[in-house]
């Protein structure tokens, strides 16, 4: 029996009806090189194995690495037994397919660390805490919309594909949880920028959301930059769609 590891921000997927409709939008294919973040006691790993040749799995708990492979011949499973904020999700190929049900204290950093490999990434499934699904797929001038939701849109599509709650844990978590799936958007859906810089404006324009543009990125822009790209100043930065941040990033590229 393993005892789940607050550390490690663990909550396992226990309900059968949730665990078959993940399994069923993934929809995954033999042949297809299918990637697991946090298996956990392997609710979704079980599943998934039933309908592959082989899946690999990101794990950092070392108890839990032990147990899956004890579980599965590496020839089935194959365990990366490290931390997958950290993990070079390029070295497995191309076309991946990553799902997981992400431990919700690291799910944004971790959704970061994934943008950089998104040339090598088919499709996303990821089960989240429903607040930050409600932050990736916000709209502009909205409470959600933030610095996760415009470095996410940037790069994917997004689809909120269903609810998920508390009792489908155990131990049961104290939010909501909902599934989401991410696309990475095609070289020539991405208007091509620096993204260090474009990280930059958004994190500053961000930084202090009730205040305006002008304040926030006035080390950036001066006011002449603003009229040049009809952005009034006086705005905040909640109000911007991503293609302003983008076109504030190009003109201060020139």
């Amino acid at each position: 029996m393993h005892t789940p590891r607050k550390r490690f921000g663990q909550n396992f997927l226990i309900d059968d009806g949730i665990i078959h409709a993940i399994v069923h939008a993934i929809n995954p294919q033999p042949g297809e090189t299918v990637v697991e973040i946090g298996p956990g006691l392997g609710a979704l790993t079980k599943p998934l194995l039933d309908l592959l040749p082989h899946l690999h799995a990101v794990e950092l708990d070392r108890d839990i690495v032990a147990r899956l492979q004890r579980a599965w011949p590496a020839d089935r499973l194959t365990v990366h037994s490290c931390d997958a904020l950290k993990f070079d999700f390029g070295t497995l190929g191309h076309d991946l397919r990553i799902i997981g049900n992400l431990p919700y204290n690291i799910s944004t950093p971790l959704l970061f660390h994934l943008i950089e490999f998104s040339a090598h990434i088919r499709d996303l499934h990821f089960m989240l805490q429903k607040e930050v699904v409600e932050r990736m797929v916000a709209e502009p001038s909205t409470a959600d919309y933030g610095r996760l939701t415009i470095m996410l849109q940037r790069r994917f599509h997004l689809e909120w594909l269903l609810d998920v709650p508390p009792t489908a844990f155990n131990p049961p978590p104290k939010v909501n949880s909902a599934v989401v799936r991410l696309i990475p958007k095609k070289p020539d859906e991405i208007v091509p920028l620096n993204e260090n810089l474009f990280a930059r404006v958004v994190s500053a324009a961000f930084s202090q959301r009730r205040k305006t543009l002008k304040n926030t990125l006035g080390n950036l822009l001066k006011p002449e930059d603003f009229a040049a790209l009809g952005i009034d100043a006086g705005l905040r930065a909640e109000a911007l769609p991503v293609s302003d941040y983008e076109a504030i990033t190009r003109r201060l590229s020139i």
